[in-house]
């Protein structure tokens, strides 16, 4: 008998839209500045983006020249305040309030702006007491002013009762005004940090540290006498906005320039120069050119000191330093090779994507794509560093039997070996030559290198051979009684043999033999 089993539908319930309010607490405030901003210097990488998009779009609008771009951020030490001007569009005060009260609603995205998420600006929300925008536009009559009581903030966000909300939040802390521009130019946009917090030695208030962090960092140009400045700026411009800034710190700040030069010191008074730079493409997904980049090629002498401000493979968007020195050092077969490199990657395809706190790049294909890209680059580097490497230690090598060859040499033009101590030391001296021979012959040397080291070579091969053809007419210790002699011969073939410095060995016998001849 058959039984026929009728399955059961069961009909799912439609998924439907929410219907009721989204609640947005205020510690998205928390999360969008102190948290999204770990370290204090990157609010002025992020007020330096924002004055370039600034800037780019004023050049772009007819107001600036192409260098005529300017950020100025003044110190006031004893005051602890900080101002960051530039001479951008700025915004006009019927946007003013809106714009900077905004909370991830930039109108830059999709345009080419370095800065799209709208969140840059409350980047130092964390680390001042009160945070002042001012603006003016061209034809605007009054300065826009926007202040943020930051202190207030701070105990609304600690507080677990009251202003739940964010917009009863920013209504609690924000006040705007217009001012009459007394001291302002017709155009401007002004980030004021007033009672800065003490924070890592003082560094946001330290103009050096303020020049290093964005030499590093901002979309500021080469040094002038950078020699290879203009082969990086003939290969990269074509592809990208540079957006050069010149940015000045205080009245005895300077300028900032980017931390390159002709060399850099890699200990204390050891330089090492830059020979040459090797320029790179790298092919997105689709064939298009994806970034391009360079690497500037030296001694590769060991890993460089992060004070010289340049090593590490590096990469910017939008001229703007993405991460730190360490963003590609998993490329390298090992990764302390990294920091051994100098170069940078510019990214054009806007496909690959930094992360909010560009600390980072949005995982993608495009940004895979990027990496298995640049793998066979940083195996380059890496050789460069291993033949190096290799190149020293046969080098050290060479110098070390060399000083050995003349320290035997010296011992037996002394005098005070007997026959066969005279003759062991003076196969140790053939060996050596012959050691010293198979380092210029072994092909793993630059040419100019072997071309010196053959002529040291030569050079000591005719002094000893010199000293060993000279006929050994008179002993060191000819005035010693025969008795005598073989001993004392006996004991000063024991202190060469058992002495780890011969150069020792040797002033010690020099007083030896003075003092019983």
């Amino acid at each position: 008998m058959s039984t026929n089993i009728v399955p059961i539908t069961i009909r799912e319930a439609p998924w439907q839209n929410l219907a009721g309010e989204i609640v947005i607490g205020k510690d998205i405030l928390e999360l969008l500045s102190s948290s999204m901003y770990v370290d204090p210097m990157t609010i002025y990488r992020e007020y330096a983006q924002n004055a370039a998009d600034s800037i780019d779009q004023a050049r772009a609008d007819g107001q600036l020249a192409a260098d005529a771009g300017k950020v100025t951020i003044h110190l006031d030490i004893p005051g602890r305040n900080v101002k960051i001007r530039d001479n951008g569009t700025g915004i006009a005060h019927a946007d003013f309030a809106g714009r900077l009260t905004a909370f991830g609603a930039s109108k830059k995205r999709g345009r080419g702006a370095r800065g799209f998420r709208g969140v840059g600006r409350l980047a130092g929300i964390g680390y001042c007491q009160e945070l002042i925008f001012r603006s003016r536009v061209a034809g605007e009559t009054k300065v826009s002013e926007l202040r943020w009581d930051c202190k207030k903030l701070k105990t609304i966000l600690r507080s677990s009762e009251e202003y739940h909300d964010l917009r009863d939040a920013v209504s609690q802390v924000v006040e705007l005004r217009r001012i009459a521009p007394t001291d302002f130019p017709e155009r401007l946009f002004e980030v004021e940090l007033r009672g800065i917090i003490r924070h890592r030695n003082d560094q946001l208030l330290s103009a050096a540290a303020i020049n290093t962090y964005l030499s590093q960092v901002a979309p500021v140009p080469f040094r002038p006498d950078f020699p290879f400045r203009d082969q990086i700026l003939k290969h990269v411009s074509p592809h990208i906005r540079l957006g050069d800034l010149r940015v000045e710190i205080g009245e005895a700040g300077g300028q900032v320039y980017r931390p390159h030069s002709e060399s850099m010191e890699i200990g204390v008074g050891v330089l090492d120069a830059f020979t040459d730079v090797e320029l790179v493409n790298i092919e997105g997904i689709d064939g298009e050119t994806a970034c391009v980049g360079w690497v500037l090629h030296h001694s590769y002498t060991g890993a460089l000191p992060s004070a010289c401000n340049v090593r590490g493979f590096r990469v910017r968007c939008g001229n703007i330093q993405v991460g730190d020195d360490r963003m590609f050092e998993e490329l390298f077969p090992e990764t302390r090779f990294n920091a051994w490199s100098v170069g940078e990657l510019h990214i054009i395809d806007p496909r690959i994507v930094p992360n909010g706190r560009r600390d980072h790049f949005e995982q993608s294909v495009h940004f895979h794509n990027l990496l298995t890209h640049l793998t066979p680059v940083a195996r380059e580097i890496t050789r460069r560093c291993r033949t190096s490497s290799v190149q020293r230690k046969w080098t050290r090598d060479f110098e070390l039997r060399e000083t050995a060859i003349r320290e035997k040499a010296a011992i037996i033009k002394q005098g005070a070996l007997n026959r066969g101590d005279r003759y062991g030391m003076t196969e140790e001296i053939k060996a050596g030559v012959a050691f010293l021979n198979g380092i210029i012959t072994k092909g793993i040397l630059p040419a100019p290198l072997v071309a010196d080291l053959k002529k040291r070579k030569d050079k000591v091969e005719r002094d000893v051979t010199k000293i060993l053809n000279t006929p050994v007419k008179v002993s060191a210790l000819a005035d010693v009684p025969s008795s005598k002699r073989r001993a004392y011969e006996e004991f000063i073939g024991l202190i060469y043999k058992c002495s780890a410095s011969q150069a020792n060995a040797k002033l010690l016998v020099d007083k030896i033999l003075a003092r019983i001849t």
